[in-house]
């Protein structure tokens, strides 16, 4: 199978790191659980769009994002079953170079930059399943749909709209599994 994979709150937690940082920059407590919807600015009244968004562009934030639990594992075994995996981001050119060397290539260094398609317009790439946090990129493609549980999804009717709600890289393995 070709499998499709997110990069941002799919195989690592960029949410735990971003709001870590703001917290620690302007000395607020927001938590996860107060992201409700994409806007990660929403809960925190006072800043603008901009400074909450502007810290993912700090010098060495990158290094401060860390794996989400079981996804190397995962992946390493979809390609030892002789799997295509293909990392599908649509991280900013801005961020590509330190994304890909500080957070990518180091806690997922058996994947190469032929693997890593970028863009906004994921229902344009063909695969067979696409593993996502964001309903945007799941809603309208071909492929099977794998909605990545994640605070701005948590009310999204996920089986309704024709996706499978995982909580974990360990669900996806078998969901997986079972399909190939």
């Amino acid at each position: 199978m070709k499998i499709l994979v997110d990069m941002d709150d799919t195989i690592e937690q960029l949410l735990k790191a971003w709001i870590g940082r703001v917290n620690e920059k302007y000395g607020r407590s927001v938590t996860m659980d107060d992201v409700t919807d994409w806007n990660v600015a929403a809960p925190y009244p006072g800043l603008t769009r901009q400074q909450v968004y502007d810290v993912t562009y700090e010098k060495g934030f990158w290094k401060t994002v860390e794996p989400m639990p079981g996804a190397a594992e995962a992946l390493q075994h979809f390609l030892a079953e002789g799997h295509e995996v293909y990392i599908v981001t649509a991280t900013p050119y801005e961020h590509m170079q330190e994304k890909m060397a500080d957070l990518l290539f180091r806690y997922f260094p058996f994947l190469t930059m032929d693997q890593v398609i970028v863009t906004t317009h994921k229902q344009m790439i063909r695969g067979d399943v696409l593993i996502d946090d964001g309903i945007h990129n799941l809603e309208g493609g071909e492929y099977r749909k794998i909605l990545f549980t994640a605070p701005h999804n948590r009310a999204y009717d996920a089986e309704a709209n024709g996706m499978t709600r995982v909580h974990s890289w360990e669900e996806i393995i078998s969901i997986i599994d079972a399909v190939d």
